[in-house]
């Protein structure tokens, strides 16, 4: 096998100092895609797929209903013309 004459080191022809960076690099690279790869796969196996994209309204009031109260407290609606924007409100939610 190896008697000395260097056919591991490709007899002086190597790639010297820059063949040890290259192979530095692309460990590091091949390291950075691994663990991206693992964070991605983590975030999408536990994140909550039921929604699809779309966004649903908070439970509770909404910001509209709440100025709706606002104003009823206010005086400035009365009680009959609260109920009827609420039904519209809920009504198109």
């Amino acid at each position: 096998m190896y008697d000395g004459d260097g056919w591991m080191w490709n007899h002086g022809w190597g790639w010297g100092w820059g063949g040890w960076i290259v192979m530095g690099l692309l460990m590091v690279v091949f390291w950075a895609v691994v663990i991206t790869l693992v964070v991605l796969a983590i975030r999408y196996f536990t994140s909550d797929r039921s929604s699809a994209g779309a966004t649903r309204a908070a439970p509770g009031p909404s910001r509209a209903e709440d100025l709706l109260a606002e104003r009823l407290a206010r005086g400035e609606i009365d009680a009959d013309e609260y109920r009827q924007r609420m039904a519209l409100l809920r009504e198109h939610r």
